[in-house]
């Protein structure tokens, strides 16, 4: 394997890692209001695991 990644498959990855966040606290006071209790998972659209999904960056 490279030593070295390539800056696209840098960027490639950096955005598939940013994917398998959940959504930010402030968007769930933003979108289901103050009083709810919502799991910010809730209000993130594209859900990725290491082990359930592959990313194939090549």
């Amino acid at each position: 394997m490279a030593h070295y990644k390539s800056l696209h498959k840098k960027k490639k990855l950096a955005k598939k890692g940013s994917q398998t966040k959940w959504a930010p606290f402030w968007l769930v006071f933003k979108i289901a209001g103050k009083g709810k209790k919502v799991h910010p998972s809730r209000f993130t659209t594209v859900k990725r695991h290491w082990k359930r999904s592959r990313t194939n960056v090549t």
